[in-house]
This record gives structure tokens, sequence and C-alpha cells, in this order.
């Protein structure tokens, strides 16, 4: 109908003339429609092939939107991202890795979660999340797991005389006042666990939810800070950019007090090429954080 005749219609598909006309006769087959009547040699469109027409250019049309989604979906152009992460995380280290991945992908659309790292495994188990990242569980098989080795550091107030020693231990943190998290993190009972080993005094002033508002208390002279690697990477880096706490210190915390982390993806649910992306992206900046933290500690 867009060419004019078989012959022309069969040169731009690519066809030959018999090939078209066997599926024209085809297709009248299955629709059960006439679409063409043969009047002075030449093929008139039925009132039926004009409607047929016009569906058919629909379809097309969408077709073309859909392919050009596609490939807009395989350049990481569009997509979704649903992340849950620890409040530890979710503050700052998060979005600004994320800022960073998506700053040109506009069409990418995120939804950021804070939650536990117990609510992350079962958002993740439940696969309603595409990443969770979270303190390192135990292995599943409702979720993959990519896990770091990570560590708690020890922030001190740089004015105190703990601030040259390379690294810190129960022994010089004897009834010195601390800030730490809750009881029931793994790193309060393991901090625990080191004092009683060392048979010193642990005095815990502060009792926090997250290691963040203790950097406060930490800046104040108030205390020493048991805290994660990426909490004190974010204060170390705000503090050379001018924008943190210049009067805090870290160090390694012997014998280690360990705090790994784990980036969880769900194992009965593809995940798409950009959330796979931002899972190497994010892997890539942990590494950077442990990298750094390590190197600084020593």
């Amino acid at each position: 109908m867009r060419s004019g005749s078989i012959s022309e219609a069969a040169r731009t598909l690519g066809r030959t003339q018999p090939a078209v006309s066997s599926t024209i006769a085809g297709l009248e087959t299955e629709l059960e429609l006439k679409l063409f009547m043969r009047e002075q040699g030449r093929l008139v469109p039925t009132p039926e092939a004009e409607l047929f027409l016009e569906e058919a250019e629909a379809i097309l049309k969408r077709l073309e939107i859909s392919k050009r989604t596609l490939r807009s979906l395989a350049n990481r152009e569009h997509g979704q991202l649903r992340i849950a992460g620890i409040p530890e995380v979710t503050t700052d280290f998060l979005p600004r890795s994320l800022s960073q991945f998506v700053s040109d992908k506009p069409s990418v659309k995120i939804a950021l979660a804070s939650r536990s790292s117990a609510e992350i495994e079962e958002l993740i188990a439940a696969q309603q999340y595409d990443i969770g990242f979270a303190e390192t569980p135990r292995a599943r098989n409702s979720f993959d797991q990519v896990d770091f080795d990570m560590e708690c550091m020890c922030a001190i107030p740089a004015t105190d005389p703990l601030a040259s020693r390379e690294v810190i231990t129960p022994a010089e943190l004897d009834g010195y006042p601390l800030a730490l998290l809750h009881s029931e993190h793994r790193s309060h009972k393991q901090t625990l666990a080191r004092f009683r080993d060392a048979g010193v005094r642990f005095n815990q002033r502060f009792e926090l939810q997250t290691a963040l508002p203790g950097l406060k208390f930490v800046e104040e002279g108030l205390c020493a800070l048991i805290c994660d690697m990426i909490t004190a990477y974010k204060a170390q880096e705000d503090g050379r950019l001018g924008m943190g706490p210049p009067m805090i210190v870290f160090r390694p915390f012997r014998p280690r007090i360990q705090n790994s982390m784990s980036i969880l993806t769900p194992t009965h649910r593809p995940i798409s090429i950009v959330a796979k992306d931002f899972c190497n992206f994010l892997s890539a900046e942990v590494a950077t954080v442990r990298a750094a933290m390590i190197k600084r500690g020593t």
C-alpha cells in the first residue's frame, strides 16, 4: 500500500514478486478478510486494508519506540535502582557514590532506604530491592554477597597524647571515656571482649545508634570513638577539604575489631544492567575507602 504496486514492494523488501503476492494471500486467509481488489490490472486496497494499515503502522511505531528504549537500557541511560543500606552509609557514602554514578544518567531513577543490617538481609532475600549494603551476614541461598574485609578505627582528639601513637590498644584506653554503638552491635561486643581480655577498665560514656554523632564528642575532647572505616574516611575527607572537624585523628585499634561489609543482591531475580554496573562501581568505592584508611593508619 505504501509502495503502490507489488513489484515496488518486492524491491523495497528485497523479495521476489511471487513471494510478496503469496504473503498477501496468506495474510488474507489468516484474517479472513479481502485486503485488495484487482481493478484494471492494479491492486486497490479495500476499506478493511486501510484500517489494518493504521493498526499496523501504530504497532510498527510502538516497536520502534521499544527498540529505542531497549537500546537506552543497554547503554545504561534508563533504569531504576532500589537500594537499601545501613544508616552509616545512607547518610553520606551511598548518596555521594550514587551522585557520581548517575551524573551522566539523567533518566535512571533511584529509591534509597535506610535500614538495619537484619532488615536489609530480609528485603534482599524477599527480592524486594536490587542492592543491599550491610554488615556481612551469614551466607543464604536467597541472596548473593560480595564481602569486604574491614575493621574498626579509633578516633582520638588531635590534642590528646594518644594521637601520636601509630595504633591504639585497650591498655592505652584503660578507663578512658569511650563512645561506641549500642550493646547489641557486633563492634560493641568485640570492643568489650578486647578490654576484658586485656584486664583493663572499660569506660563507655556515650552509647550511639550510628557512629557519626560521636565525632562531635571526640572533637570536643570528651571521649575516644570506636567507629567503622566509612565514617572515619568521610571525616578525614571532610577535614582535608576544610569541611569537617580538624581536631580528630584516626588510628587502627589492636587487637583488631572486625567490621566487614557486604554488597547483597537477590539470587532468584536477575538484576538490571544498571544495577550490575552500580554494584561494580560501589565495590570500587568501598575498596578505595579501605585502602585509604589502611594507608593512613600505618
